[in-house]
């Protein structure tokens, strides 16, 4: 992917495009997203953003990156909490769903089979699990297969859901039964 522009103009530029790309691609995929929506949306050209991102699958890898950097800086990891980070999951996806929509299709259009990242953003994840484990607050189990359970409960009301997608407009004795029960579920299923 061709680096990012440095001056104001241009970051607030490739800003605009991702912010814009994000939303196109959150509700079409990759495939049926269209350049042409995400300009228009983001206020400039096709030659700001070939020249930002290459192609369209650049622009998608950009934006899953940079949605997950939010996310991650949106959401401490902490191994030695792990249902109070479920909650915190939970509670993000109300607030973006885009990124759960983002993975989806990156699932869907992409790849179908095995981890989706390369993984060196949850290598330190996998290792505080390893360590909470080794300090006897985690249970036994490979800690990638831990990580990839505990985020799918956070995720079991997101826009993934099979049985029912948690809006914001849900009423608010509803979210907190639901952090109740996924904070019980991921303490028992995983914590010493």
């Amino acid at each position: 992917m061709p680096a990012l522009p440095t001056t104001p103009r241009g970051a607030a530029t490739s800003r605009r495009i991702l912010d814009a790309a994000a939303v196109e691609f959150a509700e079409r995929g990759i495939a049926g997203a269209r350049v042409d929506r995400i300009i228009a949306a983001a206020q400039t050209n096709k030659a700001q953003l070939y020249g930002y991102f290459g192609n369209k699958d650049g622009l998608f890898d950009a934006v899953v990156a940079d949605r997950a950097d939010r996310l991650v800086d949106a959401v401490r990891f902490d191994a030695n909490d792990l249902p109070g980070w479920a909650v915190a999951m939970y509670d993000e996806t109300l607030r973006h769903p885009e990124l759960v929509r983002l993975m989806t299709w990156l699932r869907l259009e992409r790849r179908p089979t095995g981890r989706l990242s390369d993984g060196a953003n949850d290598e330190a994840k996998l290792s505080a699990i390893a360590a909470a484990q080794a300090a006897g607050r985690v249970r036994p189990g490979d800690p990638l297969d831990l990580f990839t359970m505990v985020l799918a409960m956070a995720f079991a009301w997101s826009p993934v859901s099979g049985m029912h997608a948690a809006t914001p407009d849900d009423p608010a004795e509803d979210h907190e039964r639901r952090r109740q029960l996924l904070r019980e579920c991921v303490e028992r299923a995983v914590m010493l």
